[in-house]
C-alpha cells in the first residue's frame, strides 16, 4: 500500500469534524434570513428536505461530520450508468440566490475528469478541484471562466469557503484564499436538469466529508463596497472545454 494512500486511509478511518472555519465576510451579497445552518454534531437520521444522496450513494451523520460513500457493488451492477461510483449529494434547502458557507474535505479515492467538485446548481456553477488548479465552470459545464492554481486538490485537506450567487455574479473565497469570481449569463437561469442547490461529488470510489454548513437568502442591493472590489479580481478570459449542450426553446 502506497504511503499517501495509507495516510489518506489512516485519515479517513479516523475522521474528525473540521476546526471552526476562519470568518469570511460576504463581499458581494447582503444576507438576510438564515434558512440552514448544520454543523453535524447531532448524529440525527438526515432530514430529506435538507439532504438528497445521490446515485444511490450512502451518507451518515457520524463524528461530526457528513460523510458520504460510493454506492455498495450491488447497486453499481444494477445501473447502466449513474453508478454512483463516488460520492453525491445535493442540498434542496439551498436558495436560488445565496450566501452559502461551508467545509468540505475530499479522502482516498481518485481525481478524474468531472470529481471532485462543489456545485451550485446542478451543472450551474461548478467549482472543480484538481491536481493542478482549482476552477469554476458555467454554461452547463462547457465554460471555464475562472481558475486558481494556488490552491490545489489535496485528499484529507479540509476546504473552508464562503460562496455567493446573486443574478448572473457568482463569487467564492477560500479561507487563506484564493477566491474565484465570474460572470456569466447562465448563472441567472434555472438550472438546466431541474436540480437546484449546492451539490456534492468526492473522488472517484473515495469520500466526502462535509460540516459547518450555512444558507443565507440575500436582500435585494449589492455590499456598498462591491463595485470597487469586483475590479480588484483578476481578468480571466474564459476557456471552452466542451461544447455546450443545445437549449431548448422556453
Amino acid at each position: 500500500m502506497k504511503v499517501s494512500y495509507l495516510l489518506a486511509f489512516i485519515t479517513a478511518t479516523l475522521g474528525h469534524a473540521a476546526e471552526p472555519p476562519p470568518s469570511l465576510k460576504p463581499l458581494l451579497a447582503v444576507p438576510d434570513q438564515i434558512v440552514l445552518e448544520h454543523d453535524f454534531s447531532d448524529p440525527a437520521q438526515l432530514n430529506k428536505a435538507h439532504w438528497k444522496p445521490n446515485m444511490g450513494t450512502r451518507w451518515t451523520v457520524a463524528d461530526g461530520v457528513l460523510r458520504g460513500l460510493p454506492s455498495t457493488p450491488e447497486y453499481q451492477a444494477s445501473k447502466a450508468d449513474h453508478k454512483g461510483l463516488e460520492p453525491r449529494i445535493s442540498s434542496p434547502a439551498t436558495p436560488a440566490q445565496f450566501i452559502a458557507r461551508f467545509s468540505v474535505r475530499f479522502l482516498d479515492g481518485e481525481e478524474a475528469a468531472i470529481v471532485p467538485f462543489v456545485e451550485f446548481g446542478h451543472h450551474v456553477a461548478r467549482i472543480k478541484f484538481t491536481a493542478d488548479s482549482v476552477f469554476l465552470l458555467a454554461d452547463h459545464d462547457s465554460l471555464k471562466v475562472a481558475e486558481n492554481t494556488n490552491l490545489k486538490y489535496e485528499p484529507g485537506k479540509w476546504y473552508h469557503a464562503l460562496a455567493e450567487l446573486r443574478g448572473e455574479e457568482f463569487l467564492v473565497r477560500f479561507a487563506g484564499g484564493p477566491t474565484l469570481y465570474a460572470r456569466h449569463p447562465s448563472y441567472a437561469l434555472p438550472p438546466p436538469s431541474g436540480a437546484p442547490g449546492m451539490g456534492v461529488a468526492g473522488p472517484k470510489g473515495g469520500s466526502v466529508e462535509l460540516d459547518n454548513v450555512t444558507f443565507w437568502t440575500i436582500k435585494p442591493d449589492v455590499q456598498p463596497t462591491w463595485p470597487t472590489v469586483r475590479n480588484t479580481f483578476p481578468k480571466f478570459e474564459p476557456v471552452i472545454v466542451k461544447q455546450p449542450k443545445e437549449k431548448k426553446a422556453r
